[in-house]
């Protein structure tokens, strides 16, 4: 393999937050038989040149090898994660997803892989019913991690979407919209288990 330029995709999965409303860590849970951080990075590791997790400081998983980028803590939110991988490597884009999607599955990865468009800022899932990208189930391009950063810098605004919508992306719809169902509390837990297992999961 070559050296790494703005075509390489590397994978990350965002586990830094402290999981405040769920109450346990959510990249623990268990919803496919394995901890969810580590189910969404072997799929991730299917499509990714490289794969990591994104943790906050002080944060370790040593009982199993996938690679950990520590929070830089120069930004807020899921950035702080997002822009210390691109800091870490810079000539990459990233498949960046949050750890509390229960319903991502190797064909909504693809099906994003296949939409992306290196010549927009990022590609990024939204609901049917709506224009609104999910910046945490998305692929973003270098030129988009520059102008993010940019964006910040500029605004003091740190939210993700918020940049997306005022920016030239690529918005693509998963063939199902629970693919992009947030499991944030026990509530949202608890719904998402029987629902993976009225699917046969």
């Amino acid at each position: 393999m070559g050296a790494p330029d703005d075509k390489t995709l590397y994978g990350l999965v965002l586990d830094g937050g402290k999981s405040t409303r769920m109450g346990t860590d959510k990249g623990e849970i268990v919803y496919h038989e394995s901890p969810h951080r580590e189910y969404l990075m072997k799929l991730l590791r299917q499509i990714c040149d490289a794969v990591f997790v994104g943790t906050r400081k002080g944060q370790s998983f040593g009982y199993w090898d996938f690679q950990q980028i520590e929070d830089m803590d120069q930004y807020k939110g899921p950035l702080n994660g997002i822009l210390s991988a691109h800091e870490k490597y810079p000539n990459v884009a990233w498949l960046v997803l949050a750890c509390d999607l229960p319903f991502v599955d190797n064909h909504s990865l693809q099906k994003l892989v296949r939409k992306r468009d290196t010549d927009k800022l990022a590609t990024a899932y939204a609901h049917h019913n709506g224009q609104v990208p999910e910046p945490l189930f998305a692929i973003w391009e270098v030129s988009g991690l520059k102008a993010v950063k940019a964006y910040v810098d500029k605004t003091q605004k740190h939210s993700p979407r918020d940049f997306l919508m005022v920016s030239d992306f690529k918005l693509v719809h998963p063939d199902k919209d629970i693919a992009l169902f947030n499991a944030n509390s026990p509530t949202d837990y608890e719904w998402a288990k029987r629902k993976l297992q009225s699917n046969g999961e």
